[in-house]
């Protein structure tokens, strides 16, 4: 939700992410290719849109600072393209004069961008993620009622359109566009929620399972709410984010030496550590009911943000969706990474411009259907890229049923995976670690570099888990070469059965597609004459991450009711790692890996349990003995979601 990307890139940004340079930017698109000497540079383009600016009118009285951007060579009356974000709006019409754009200008379009409430040149109050009004109260206003207000306006005001608005965004702005739905205006036709939060506890970007994201939480409300006419960048002081955030010490002390209570949001996360109703009215899927408007839901396998959002909002309209209105886009994508080329992520690479298809083929002709009335092939209900083979798939539902056994592998003695259950009984079948709060696991290899201005948070996702492999406070099963390939589609479960010498605890399981070794890649090709190729990655060996996820121990029964772990008992943890569709390949092995620190992206669980971490103290902080059994009693085991071939 809250990646910098730039604010129109390829396709209009594909969504209005921000008015900062991402780290996604940096990892996943391509380098400019130097023009040759012998070729002239092109001419420029003349100008092929007019710019206005106005302050658009609210039922309240509040002014939204709005620029409208009007085709010079309109032929007929267009729809409108409308994109609300609070990173800041463009400064002159050069966002759109680039070939990126190309496809969505031959169909023709208005594009109205808009900053939220209390963000630069709009008047009003700006606060992160507001809820839904009162239904009971005429005069509330929201992010719904700006929306449909702002609609109002431009079909009355705006010369040369059609009557006809779409709304679309990426993260922040996503959850805008989905706002609307509340109260949807007459001339909305059609939404693309790209990477939408939709529950900021229970998995988008503050928290998820009720694991607080530090680095994230801490680095976005100083970005955000430190001015209302920039977006701040924090200043560390330290090379490395991991001493930063170790030597702050317990959460308290992040308002003591840096916010001293001026960071509204800040201020929400420690008045509000467990699941409430405060919390519940600011997910949005608490007032979602239907898709009364056509919509677009689009994720990334790989986003680092808002993974969890375009799913879990797809899965509440798709229970009354009758219409066929709410379909679903997955790609092999960071946060953003729609809008890049998409053929690599990080060394990983997919063998195809994904992105490029996506734009081309997906939401061009899903807005110009919608829009322009053009004649397009029924989308189908779920559009999947299936990593592993590396193909676009379709699917009548998400997450698929037929086809699909739910199988489990399951951690064995020697640190083995496998789909036969264990047959040792006792404690003793059995691996244990220390977990040390002074000494996390950390989630990239350091240093870690700021999220929003270093070059390893768009990426961190596909980060060769090696570099963690062999850490004594990380165990790592894993089957041998398989002998076919294996696809998993729908959704991933970790049943984890662990015990803890302390009282509470975080559990944190990856499911790991491990990469044969073998001969070293190619030499380096001789590239095309027009820009040199880049090297093949080595691959040998890799552990790329298929699924991870985190779940705060205390909240194992209770979102709500948090509750000490008992010491020493073995539990059961059941771990959602969320939905995929990906192929370990022939050769391949799968892989198991075990921890309970994530450091500084998860905070640090002090492990002798308290009412409120945010208000945990140094004593608090100890190390504890971690074990999970894998016994005939207790099997541990990932639940997969098995696709027949």
């Amino acid at each position: 939700m809250r990646q910098a990307a730039p604010l129109l890139a390829p396709l209009l940004a594909l969504a209005c992410a921000s008015a900062h340079p991402p780290s996604s930017a940096k990892s996943t698109k391509n380098p400019p290719t130097p023009a040759r000497a012998d070729k002239p540079a092109p001419a420029p383009r003349p100008p092929a849109f007019t710019m206005t600016k106005a302050m658009v009118p609210m039922r309240d009285g509040v002014k939204l600072e709005t620029v409208i951007f009007s085709p010079v060579d309109a032929k007929k009356p267009l729809p409108v393209l409308f994109l609300r974000s609070p990173y800041g709006i463009p400064e002159d019409t050069s966002v759109l004069e680039n070939p990126g754009t190309d496809a969505l200008r031959a169909d023709g379009y208005i594009y109205a961008v808009q900053n939220c409430r209390g963000r630069f040149g709009s008047e009003g109050t700006f606060v992160i993620d507001p809820p839904p009004h009162d239904p009971a109260d005429p005069r509330g206003v929201d992010d719904a009622t700006d929306a449909h207000d702002s609609i109002e306006w431009f079909v009355k005001n705006v010369p040369g359109n059609n009557g006809r608005v779409g709304m679309m965004g990426t993260s922040y702005g996503a959850w805008t566009a989905t706002m609307a739905l509340l109260e949807p205006h007459p001339a909305l036709r059609v939404i693309v929620e790209e990477a939408s939060p939709a529950d900021e506890f229970t998995g988008d970007d503050f928290r998820h399972n009720g694991a607080f994201r530090l680095a994230y939480g801490f680095e976005y409300v100083a970005r955000m709410e430190t001015s209302k006419d920039a977006n701040t960048v924090f200043s560390y002081g330290r090379s490395d984010l991991y001493d930063f955030f170790l030597d702050l010490g317990p959460l308290a002390n992040v308002d003591t030496r840096h916010f001293h209570g001026k960071m509204p949001t800040w201020n929400d996360f420690v008045a509000h550590p467990n699941l409430d109703a405060f919390l519940e009215r600011r997910a949005i899927v608490s007032h979602l009911r239907k898709a009364t408007i056509p919509i677009l839901n689009v994720a990334g396998w790989w986003d680092q943000e808002d993974f969890y959002g375009p799913f879990g909002i797809y899965a509440t309209l798709e229970k009354s969706d009758a219409a066929r209105k709410n379909h679903l886009v997955v790609g092999p994508w960071n946060h953003g990474g729609w809008g890049s080329p998409g053929r690599k992520l990080g060394a990983v690479d997919f063998g195809s411009d994904t992105g490029v298809h996506y734009r081309d083929k997906i939401v061009v002709p899903w807005l110009a259907h919608w829009l322009h009335d053009k004649p397009t092939e029924d989308q189908p209900e779920a559009t999947i890229f299936e990593t592993g083979t590396n193909r676009w798939r379709t699917f009548d539902r998400w997450p698929p049923e037929a086809g699909v056994t739910k199988k489990k592998l399951y951690l064995r003695a020697d640190r083995a995976l496998s789909f036969e259950p264990p047959t040792e009984t006792g404690r003793g079948a059995a691996d244990s670690y220390v977990s040390d709060p002074q000494n996390p696991v950390p989630f990239v290899p350091r240093p870690i570099q700021p999220l929003h201005t270093g070059s390893q948070w768009g990426t961190w996702m596909v980060q060769d888990q090696r570099f963690v492999d062999h850490r004594p406070d990380v165990l790592s099963f894993s089957t041998g070469p398989l002998d076919a390939d294996l696809t998993v589609a729908g959704d991933i479960v970790a049943e984890l059965f662990a015990s803890t010498s302390g009282t509470d605890s975080d559990w944190i399981v990856k499911l790991i597609d491990v990469y044969p070794e073998g001969d070293p890649p190619p030499p380096e090709a001789q590239g095309d004459g027009e820009k040199p190729a880049e090297p093949a990655a080595d691959m040998r060996g890799y552990q790329l991450m298929v699924a991870s996820r985190v779940l705060r121990g205390r909240f194992r029964d209770s979102f709500a009711k948090p509750a000490p772990i008992p010491s020493g008992k073995v539990l059961r943890y059941a771990i959602d790692l969320e939905t995929r569709a990906h192929t370990f390949r022939k050769g391949h092995r799968i892989m198991v890996q075990v921890q309970s620190t994530w450091f500084p992206v998860i905070d640090r669980n002090p492990q002798r349990y308290v009412e409120s971490i945010f208000a945990a103290k140094e004593s608090d902080y100890v190390a504890a003995t971690q074990t999970i059994a894998r016994s005939r009693e207790a099997p541990s085991a990932i639940v997969l979601p098995v696709l027949s071939p």
